[in-house]
């Protein structure tokens, strides 16, 4: 499958010089999908080269051209969403229906940025000093290196992409292991669209190796991440040493809390489409599930009797809802949490162990804890997959301080009838993002991001570009005969 691909560089697919591979494989069947190529530090020398050159070519090129081009690929990755789609399927295992909502929304970004780069505005400040003139404008930060997880592969990959070309800024994409296949298809369209040699490079193989590489070189200076917490540290205390620029979206740990004045059957359905998307390998994936007292009983019913319905399957099936988890590590760390939550005390209302039709395939039940306490485990660690904690509150501020004990800040979600109760809640809860009645936090109109150790900086919406801008003010004395 990865026969046509390899490292991108210079506007070019070509073998890694040392002629290496890696496995990939399909979480659904636990078969080969192929052997990628696997940069080495010759590879790595040569993306970098051709991003400098690549800059130096783009950052030249006007906005409007830079948006047409940006305009393109969002039209091809429309046009490719099959494609892109079956490879998301294969290699991370979502469901091919649930698939196009992710392409889709590159798709989106593409198009939001394709305007947002004839969209830079500097600005004139009046001047303490007579016949001087103070202007403030914008520059490309440069090189950017675009860090992209496993879990959400193209939109991700999007998001990195589509705001540097739109800053004017060359970049290269270091794709996880897991999905190489994804990202490729994204920068071959790319390439298709007229992005010039150099502006858009590629290095596929071992992650820590790579963006150690390049982390280490003086002609990067941003990184883009989205991974976990601890990732997200350890690129943080080398982007340190060159003082490069980072946008790190890190871990996530998101409370669903549940007013008493709901439509419980609407809430769980949209409590399902959040917590399940993906199999709960979402970082803004709702955690902790806090139901008030009054309607705990019959929120977790509902929940229960919802979940034991969605159908568990390979995601090339077209009526599967839950696919596998990604990789066996994965499956491994869900199983052992569920131990763990078990044995602190939490009762399994369903789920809590694998299929027993499966024999192949990293699959997991959708799995619903009842009796849990604030200080467990599972309220303190990430569940990366699809584990449902609940547990009930009695008032307002009570549970708005328990939803904010969490060292991590990405999203929250409020449901409640009462608009002044939202607004507070809103205001008050510790997170980048809050989704009031709705389960969808990410749009391409929007800044994504989170506070405390989620990091810091933006995806999408108006603000992101400027994580990719260099700020330079000019003070112009005006000399007049």
């Amino acid at each position: 499958m990865y026969e046509k691909f390899g490292q991108f560089i210079d506007g070019k697919w070509q073998s890694s010089l040392g002629n290496e591979t890696y496995d990939v494989i399909n979480p659904a069947t636990e078969e080969l999908l192929g052997k990628a190529s696997k940069a080495n530090s010759k590879d790595i020398q040569l993306a970098l080269n051709a991003a400098k050159k690549g800059l130096e070519i783009w950052k030249n090129t006007t906005p409007w051209e830079r948006s047409k081009i940006l305009r393109n690929i969002s039209e091809l990755i429309r046009k490719k969403s099959d494609t892109l789609s079956k490879w998301l399927t294969l290699e991370v295992g979502k469901p091919i229906s649930e698939a196009p909502s992710e392409v889709a929304g590159a798709a989106d970004i593409f198009e939001w940025n394709s305007e947002e780069t004839k969209r830079i505005y500097g600005e004139t400040l009046q001047s303490r000093f007579p016949n001087t003139k103070i202007h403030v404008y914008y520059q490309p930060v440069g090189v950017v290196a675009a860090l992209v997880p496993w879990n959400f592969p193209v939109i991700l990959a999007s998001r990195k992409i589509s705001t540097a070309l739109a800053a004017g800024c060359s970049v290269i994409v270091k794709p996880d292991v897991i999905t190489p296949g994804s990202v490729m298809e994204l920068i071959d369209i790319c390439r298709e669209a007229g992005v010039p040699p150099g502006v858009v490079n590629l290095l596929s193989g071992d992650p820590a190796y790579i963006s150690d590489q390049l982390l280490s070189s003086d002609i990067i200076k941003k990184v883009s991440i989205t991974g976990s917490t601890r990732v997200g540290k350890l690129i943080l205390k080398k982007a340190a040493d060159k003082v490069q620029r980072v946008t790190m979206e890190l871990s996530g740990h998101s409370p669903f809390i549940v007013f008493d004045d709901v439509d419980l059957n609407k809430v769980t359905d949209m409590a399902i489409a959040a917590k399940f998307r993906n199999n709960g390998q979402v970082c803004i994936s709702p955690s902790r599930f806090y139901i008030h007292e009054s309607k705990k009983k019959d929120f977790t019913k509902l929940m229960v009797d919802k979940t034991k319905k969605l159908k568990i399957g390979n995601g090339m099936d077209k009526d599967t809802i839950l696919g596998p988890l990604t990789t066996k590590k994965r499956l491994e760390e869900v199983e052992s949490l569920v131990d763990i939550t078990k044995k602190e005390g939490a009762k399994v209302l369903c789920g809590g162990k694998r299929p027993a039709d499966f024999n192949k395939g990293f699959y997991y039940e959708p799995t619903i804890f009842d009796e849990v306490n604030d200080n467990f485990t599972i309220m303190k660690q990430e569940p990366f997959g699809p584990l449902v904690p609940i547990l009930s509150f009695k008032t307002f501020d009570e549970v708005i301080e328990r939803a904010n004990k969490n060292e991590l800040g990405l999203a929250s979600y409020i449901y409640t009838n009462d608009m002044k109760k939202a607004n507070k809640a809103s205001e008050l809860m510790e997170s980048g993002t809050v989704a009031i009645n709705t389960p969808v936090v990410a749009v391409a109109e929007a800044p994504f991001g989170g506070i405390k150790q989620t990091g810091y900086g933006r995806e999408g919406g108006s603000m992101a570009i400027k994580d990719y801008l260099n700020i330079k003010y000019t003070h112009l004395g005006i000399f007049y005969d």
